[in-house]
This record gives structure tokens, C-alpha cells and sequence, in this order.
């Protein structure tokens, strides 16, 4: 390993090429910092990822009836499996992982085609333990994808560009901010019980935001670090004396949980498996479209061999974590969005945090309670943290794409590719009566944003767009 840190910081001084988006940085990728601060920053990312984490786990098991032992187990399965995923992607071993700061989890992508897969199969007269272990299987197989197109993406520099890589990552933080000012509503639950949007939630989400922004906006570089964890103190606090926190689903939580591998065993059927072919890519897409922020907010470069070289280490990394996360009895992983507006925020993008996180997930997987306290946060409180965390992910974007010459050609990639991305965000209905596979591919505004962006990328003429050279003067 001693090896693989000392190309990086060789790589990381060639000019050549390689572009660096601005970031105030108080410790970049390889700094170590002080333990006390390192674990408080780690925490806050914690804060930002855990939701994103157990939520898709819990939609699965509550489709498939699953009983709350086994809800549990699963969940508590998502959150240890994240902490070794987050680990080899921070720390990359060997080929296996990106480097950079960059936190995985459950990923919401493969929800739609999992809950079909097990749906029908327990209609088929399966228990809801026999179509787990249909969904580990399928999904098992499906991550060798990921694992070998990995391996081919630097055939694709050409294509994947800063004006592709930055419109994705704009198309992640904007789609993403439906998402936190749905939870600074009060989010689902709200929505059900007719509080959504009240005064009270607002305010709580608002004065979270708040103090965030007034921290980050210090010169106390601690208080700057902390915004997010403090803000979001305040707000748990503040919640517990309104009595919006619910501590009783710790009593029904066991104490330990223990990771068996193929815990409800492995099977396969090529049927199930075809959707699963597709979404993988589209996985691969977002991934680098994560890495690719990861990498501006960080400064590092987002074009060039060293980028490329950690592009197909945080996809082989995916890749492999999603085979893990198969076999420890849970679904696919990826590299989170949000994470990357912590690192902005915090203004530290050390990878040596990601070993923290990565601790912090792994002891949150194992003892459930602790899990409990974290799951009982109030939506508000979370969109008011979110919501800032998401519109940064979006300004990283905006930064990648300037950082290039934006001509014709590219507007028109760009625009077409927002236009297109975030529509299906902001008008889901236009699938509604799609074949499975359309939904599949294109319900996500990052798959269709980046798909789009790509094809264009690459159909368009790179002559396209250049300033026409007007004719000469007729000589006196």
C-alpha cells in the first residue's frame, strides 16, 4: 500500500491535462487529521449517509412481509456491510477501491427491479426468506458486470469528459434536492398524516439550515467542521423537548447482530437477472459521476490518467462491495452523493475520515440499538442538513463544467441532458404506463441524465459547435 499512496501524490503534481476545481480544503486527501476532529467529521457523514443506507433495505422487507427479526437483521446487515464497502473504497487495496473519500451504501437504484423479483416470488409460493435468497443470488451475479466493465473504462475517456462527468453530477445534486426539501416537509409520514409542510417542521428544518450555513461561514475552522453535526444536535434536541422522537422501537431491537454469510442461502434464475444486467451500467454511470465530484470538491484532478485510474478503482470497487454485500444478506452497494457536499461543507476531503466512517458503520451494523438512535431523527431535521449538503453536490457540477470551454457542442449536451434528466424527477407519471424495462433505465434522473449525456457525447461531431472561420478580406 505504501506503494499505491506514493502514486498518487507523484500523479498529483503533473500539471498535464489535468483540471482541479477550487475548494477551501482545511485537510486534503492524503493529510491525517487529529483523531478528535477526524472522528467528528466522520460522524457527520455518517449523519448525511445513514438514512440513505437502511431506507431501501426496509421498503424491500416491508414489500416482501418480511418479520421484524428479520427486518432488523437485514438492516443491521446494510449498515455493516457499508462500513467494509466504505473502507476498501477509502483505502484501496490493490486495484479494488477509489482512494478518495468516498462513502458507500445501499443503493436505491435496484429497489423497483428487487421488489419485483421477490415479489413474484413469493407469489410463486416462495417464503420471504426463499426470495432473499432468489435476490442475493441474482444480485451476486449481476455485480461480476460492474466488476468487468471496470476494467475497460479507460477505453471511454473520450467520452466520459468534464462536460458529461459535470452535467451528472449537477443532475445528482439537483435531482437529490426533491428528496431533502420533501424530509425539511416532514417527509413521508407528514405526507400520510396531514402535517406535511406545517410550521413546525419548516422551522425545524429552516434552523437547522441555518445554523449550518452561520458555522460554515465562521473563521473557527472547528465550528466549520462541525456545522453539520451540531446543527443537526440542535435540531435532535430540540425535537426531543417538541416530542417528536419515538425511542420505543429500541426496546424491540436485539442487542447484537452477527454476520452470517449466505445466512438464507443463494439462488439464481436467468429471468429475474436480465433487469439487472442494465442497471448495473447505469450503477457504473452514477458511480463515476460521484467519484467525479469527489474529486473537484476534493481538488483533485477530474480529467487525465490519475483520474481515469481511480474512475476504474471506485467501479471495480463497487462492483466487488456489491458481491459482499450479496453474500453477507444484503443488496447492492454504491458510492453516495451527499457525502460530497460534507466534504464542502467540513472543508476536509481526507480519505483517513472514510477509515472512521467506516469503524462508526461497522459497530452500528453490529449493535442495533445504536442504529435505533440515529433511524429516530426527525425528517425535518434531516432535510435541514440535507438540503444545503445536496445544492453543493450541484455547484460542483457547475464548477466541473466550467472548468472547460462550453461551445455549441457542449450546451447542447448539457442542456438536453438536464432538460431530459431532471423531467423524469419532476414528472415521474410519463413512465407510468411503460414497459418495466423503460421504467427501469429511466426513472432515475441520474441514469437518464447521464445516459443522455453520454449518447450525445459521443454521437455528436467534435468539430460541432467550433467558431467558423469568416472569410478573408478582399485584398485592396
Amino acid at each position: 500500500m505504501a506503494q499505491s499512496n506514493q502514486e498518487f501524490v507523484l500523479d498529483e503534481v503533473q500539471p498535464s491535462g489535468e483540471v482541479s476545481v477550487n475548494s477551501e480544503l482545511i485537510y486534503g486527501l492524503d493529510d491525517r487529521p487529529p483523531v478528535i476532529e477526524a472522528f467528528f467529521v466522520a460522524l457527520q457523514h455518517v449523519l448525511a449517509a445513514f438514512v440513505g443506507i437502511i431506507t431501501p433495505p426496509l421498503i424491500i422487507c416491508t414489500a416482501l412481509g418480511l418479520d421484524p427479526a428479520n427486518t432488523s437483521y437485514v438492516i443491521s446487515m446494510s449498515l455493516f456491510v457499508s462500513g467494509v464497502a466504505t473502507f476498501i473504497q477509502c483505502k484501496r487495496i490493490g486495484p479494488v477501491g477509489s482512494g478518495l473519500l468516498s462513502l458507500q451504501g445501499t443503493s436505491f437504484s435496484f429497489l423497483g427491479p428487487i421488489i419485483g423479483v421477490g415479489t413474484a416470488a413469493v407469489q410463486g409460493g416462495q417464503s420471504p426468506e426463499g426470495a432473499l435468497s432468489l435476490i442475493f443470488g441474482v444480485c451476486f451475479f449481476g455485480a461480476f458486470i460492474e466488476v468487468f466493465l471496470s476494467r475497460f473504462l479507460h477505453l471511454a475517456q473520450k467520452i466520459i469528459t468534464p462536460v458529461v462527468s459535470g452535467t451528472v453530477v449537477m443532475v445528482i445534486g439537483l435531482s437529490l434536492i426533491k428528496t431533502g426539501i420533501t424530509s425539511m416537509a416532514g417527509g413521508v409520514a407528514a405526507q400520510q398524516n396531514g402535517t406535511f409542510g406545517s410550521y413546525q417542521n419548516l422551522g425545524l428544518g429552516g434552523l437547522v439550515l441555518g445554523i449550518i450555513v452561520l458555522l460554515n461561514m465562521t473563521g473557527n475552522r472547528y465550528l466549520r467542521m462541525g456545522a453539520i453535526a451540531i446543527g443537526l444536535a440542535v435540531g435532535y434536541i430540540i425535537s426531543i423537548g417538541l416530542g417528536l422522537v419515538d425511542f420505543s422501537l429500541l426496546a424491540r431491537l436485539p442487542l447484537v447482530s452477527i454476520p452470517i454469510p449466505f445466512r438464507y442461502g443463494m439462488s439464481f434464475n436467468f429471468a429475474a437477472f436480465v433487469p439487472f444486467i442494465l442497471l448495473y451500467l447505469i450503477t457504473a454511470i452514477e458511480t463515476i459521476g460521484d467519484l467525479t465530484a469527489t474529486s473537484a470538491v476534493s481538488k483533485q484532478p477530474i480529467k487525465g490518467k490519475v483520474y481515469f485510474r481511480r474512475i476504474k478503482g471506485g467501479v471495480l470497487g463497487d462492483g466487488v462491495n456489491s458481491l459482499i454485500a450479496a453474500v453477507f444478506n444484503t443488496f447492492p452497494n454504491t458510492t453516495f452523493s451527499q457525502n460530497n457536499g460534507v466534504i464542502q461543507m467540513t472543508g476536509v476531503g481526507s480519505r483517513y475520515v472514510g477509515f472512521y466512517v467506516a469503524g462508526i458503520f461497522t459497530v452500528i451494523g453490529l449493535l442495533p440499538i445504536i442504529g435505533g438512535l440515529f433511524q429516530a431523527i426527525p425528517q425535518p431535521v434531516l432535510g435541514g442538513a440535507t438540503i444545503v449538503m445536496f445544492g453543493s453536490i450541484a455547484v460542483a457540477g457547475i464548477n466541473i463544467v466550467a472548468s472547460t470551454t462550453i461551445d455549441r457542442r457542449a450546451l447542447i449536451i448539457i442542456a438536453v441532458s438536464l432538460a431530459l434528466g431532471l423531467g423524469v424527477v419532476y414528472v415521474p407519471e410519463i413512465l407510468v404506463d411503460k414497459p418495466a424495462l423503460l421504467k427501469n433505465i429511466f426513472s432515475s434522473g441520474i441514469s437518464t441524465g447521464g445516459l443522455t449525456a453520454i449518447v450525445l457525447n459521443w454521437l455528436l461531431p467534435q468539430n460541432f459547435g467550433a467558431e467558423e472561420t469568416p472569410p478573408a478580406e478582399p485584398e485592396a
